[in-house]
């Protein structure tokens, strides 16, 4: 997760509190979910960004995990995100996102 999207996280986090917020994520691997969503929970990893210390356990998801994608109209799925669904490997990266949201709740 980029530095200016950390910002752009924390600035909404302000505005609006974090009970208000859901992190959608995109990442192609369950590597990279696993960091971003480490990220949003318990703090930026690489100690680099604006989130290195900020434990804001925010809910996390990945756009591939079948909660999400029950939210999404048939035809919206299809056109933003079909082709995504059918090249990465969506249980490798919903379990990564699912164990960083049990880590979270596991701590609480």
């Amino acid at each position: 997760m980029d530095l200016g999207t950390q910002e752009a996280i924390l600035r909404l986090v302000n505005q609006h509190g974090k009970d208000k917020l859901l992190v959608l994520l995109g990442a192609p691997d369950g590597e990279s979910a696993e960091i971003s969503a480490e990220t949003v929970i318990i703090g930026d990893p690489t100690y680099a960004g604006p989130l290195a210390e900020a434990q804001l356990g925010l809910d996390v998801y990945h756009i591939l995990e079948e909660e999400i994608r029950s939210w999404i109209p048939a035809d919206t799925w299809d056109d933003q995100v079909g082709l995504m669904a059918d090249v990465l490997d969506a249980e490798e990266i919903s379990t990564a996102v699912r164990g960083m949201r049990d880590r979270r709740e596991s701590s609480n």
